[in-house]
């Protein structure tokens, strides 16, 4: 974490009524009814909202399409430096997730600028300006609003060759499915908000969250990957049942070879670091999931963890897989599209 803590009068967390991804609308709410809108009659797009992809894919030439994403979210943490490192490392996810490279980014902002100054959400931007310098582009903009709730994220374009977009919905039965991130910042800052402060479980958070999915997006379009999608609000269980979904397909999670940050195990083992989005998904999931009997509950929750910038989960074909970084948390199955079977 960075030293900008000390411009912060108010912590931003006890300002949000979610943290991070967790702040999302329940996928069992919000998904039929995107499922319900028109759809669009365009062969130029792609990739739209039908499939609950990560971004919409527009086709300009038979060489380049454009990658289009915005994400934002409520404080996962306190420190805005940080927050707007994670919130920009997450938005950035969106365009890794289709296996396409980021172009520009544009700012998001929802802020109390009078009850907290400038200062903080200088340091917001700073964060989100340098780990968009680490992915090699720049921010060239953005919006503001005056809002009693901070706010923050990007909309990011990016681009990617047609014939060489990774969507979720190309999975097929006999893959393996690669996660790039262990699962539980949902978790660790759960319990901090609720009084627990563990300042090196947080940094472990942190140090997850901020780190870019460019490099597993590349060894994934490396390794020829089926389908592909980022692990974020709605939990592994959440998102992998909208990639089983559009691929016709269902799947099998080995509970026990899903990795976790050290110590969000152990948090998960009781209540206290369940938060109410992660509570959601897990309504949401019993839905389409089974869990074996010896499944542990703690394994239960985590997969169910609302996340905030997670890794990719990725649909490779078993002799590709050692080629990404990250763990075979399980395989794809023939099967009613979208169930999952915990084991």
């Amino acid at each position: 974490m960075s030293a900008s803590n000390a411009v912060a009068t108010v912590a931003l967390t006890s300002l949000a009524h979610g943290a991070g991804c967790g702040c999302k609308l329940p996928a069992a709410a919000l998904l039929p009814i995107v499922r319900g809108l028109p759809a669009v009659d365009d062969r130029r797009l792609l990739v739209g909202s039908n499939t609950a992809d990560d971004a919409a894919v527009f086709q300009l030439t038979d060489e380049i399409a454009l990658v289009m994403t915005i994400d934002f979210f409520t404080p996962i943490v306190d420190d805005p430096y940080d927050f707007g490192r994670i919130a920009a490392a997450n938005a950035l996810s969106d365009v890794y997730a289709m296996g396409g490279l980021p172009l520009a980014a544009m700012n998001v902002v929802a802020f109390p600028l009078e009850q907290l100054g400038g200062d903080i959400l200088r340091e917001i931007l700073r964060g989100g300006a340098d780990v968009a310098t680490a992915a090699g582009i720049a921010v060239v903009g953005g919006h503001s609003i005056d809002d009693p709730e901070p706010k923050y994220g990007m909309s990011v374009t990016g681009t990617v060759h047609p014939h060489e977009l990774i969507s979720n919905a190309g999975a097929r039965a006999g893959d393996v499915l690669v996660l790039t991130k262990p699962l539980g910042v949902g978790a660790i800052t759960t319990a901090r908000k609720r009084g627990r402060r563990d300042d090196e479980l947080l940094a472990r958070a942190v140090d997850t969250m901020t780190q870019l999915n460019d490099t597993a997006s590349a060894a994934a379009r490396g390794a020829k990957a089926h389908a592909m999608t980022d692990v974020t609000g709605f939990g592994l269980l959440g998102h992998l049942h909208s990639l089983g979904r559009a691929s016709g397909v269902a799947a099998v999670i080995d509970a026990a070879a899903v990795p976790a940050i050290d110590g969000a195990l152990e948090l998960l083992a009781g209540d206290d670091a369940v938060s109410g989005g992660s509570r959601r998904n897990r309504e949401y999931a019993e839905t389409f999931s089974t869990f074996a009997t010896d499944v542990e509950e703690a394994r239960r929750r985590l997969v169910c963890d609302a996340t905030t910038s997670g890794g990719l989960l990725v649909a490779v074909a078993a002799e590709a897989a050692a080629s990404l970084p990250g763990a075979v948390v399980g395989e794809i199955v023939a099967g009613e599209p979208g169930v999952i079977s915990v084991r």
